[in-house]
């Protein structure tokens, strides 16, 4: 009988990983899409759709105990405006390459973010994960003629954001009983209603009519069903069946797989450099998720 339990339970695992590796081809092929989506449409009208049809999805969330996510959703809501805005921009200026590259480094700024917001020291094994991510970051953007440009910059602001989002989300739902989905639906809601407001306010006549074309309304929608409600189930189903560390290695693929989906879908070059200062990255983030465990 014990024997049976323990094969169920390797079975069960197994099929963790393979999901969590799912997500991770999911989460690095997001930054393609969301590449090829902005040929259609501006970026506030591209986030206000993805993210007002995510808050319609959750909506029933926030019946009942939900009604307790307002209180801390607002304010993620708020952080998660100005990544997604950073995000979606920096794609829109660099490669779908670079940015799935850059955004990962928020695996080794949230140490240093958790020092300064929480009073947690970082680990001085957190030391070689900074120097890997910053030569990591000076191969990717050019080496010795750096090429570091608005894209870029935009990427690694939005992985600080990132790192500053986890910290608060700690901070702000420590001791409550919030239900993970209905803090979802509030945060989306901001950010879509964001983006209206923003896109009515600064873009000249407004947001322009929807785009009719079906390659954005595939891949919003692929974003909306795949990127980020199953990613997110996903993520937190494994978490209940596998270690921290296991899944943070798994996940930290994401990068990866969005580099080869840049090469391969959009035809995008990467050259020996970019390459190795992007495993850097990887590098750097992985031995920042061992260390933290």
């Amino acid at each position: 009988m014990s024997t049976l339990i323990s094969q169920s339970r390797v079975r069960l695992l197994q099929g963790s990983d393979l999901l969590l590796l799912l997500v991770a081809v999911i989460w690095g092929s997001s930054y393609g899409v969301a590449k090829q989506a902005l040929a259609f449409y501006p970026v506030l009208g591209f986030l206000a759709v993805r993210f007002c049809l995510t808050f319609l999805i959750l909506l029933p969330q926030l019946s009942g105990e939900g009604r307790k996510a307002w209180a801390p959703g607002l304010p993620l809501g708020a952080v998660m405006l100005a990544i997604f805005l950073c995000e979606t921009y920096g794609v829109l200026h660099t490669s779908a390459s670079n940015a799935a590259f850059l955004i990962s480094l928020c695996v080794v700024i949230t140490p240093f973010v958790e020092w300064l917001m929480l009073g947690q020291r970082p680990d001085s094994r957190m030391l070689p994960a900074v120097g890997l991510s910053l030569l990591g970051t000076w191969l990717l953007s050019g080496g010795v003629d750096l090429n570091f440009n608005l894209g870029d910059g935009l990427m690694l602001l939005a992985a600080a954001l990132r790192a500053l989002l986890v910290c608060l989300t700690r901070r702000l739902t420590a001791h409550t009983n919030v239900p993970a989905l209905a803090l979802t639906a509030v945060q989306t809601g901001v950010i879509g209603g964001g983006c209206l407001l923003l896109g009515t306010l600064l873009l000249p006549g407004g947001l322009p009519a929807l785009p009719r074309e079906p390659a954005f309304w595939i891949g919003s929608l692929y974003l909306v069903l795949f990127a980020t409600l199953f990613a997110f189930f996903i993520q937190n189903h494994a978490l209940r069946h596998s270690s921290p560390t296991r899944v943070s290695l798994l996940m930290g693929s994401e990068p990866l797989f969005g580099a080869l989906f840049a090469v391969l879908w959009l035809s995008e070059q990467l050259s020996l450099q970019a390459w190795i200062g992007g495993l850097l990255i990887v590098a750097a983030t992985l031995w920042t998720s061992l260390s933290r465990r």
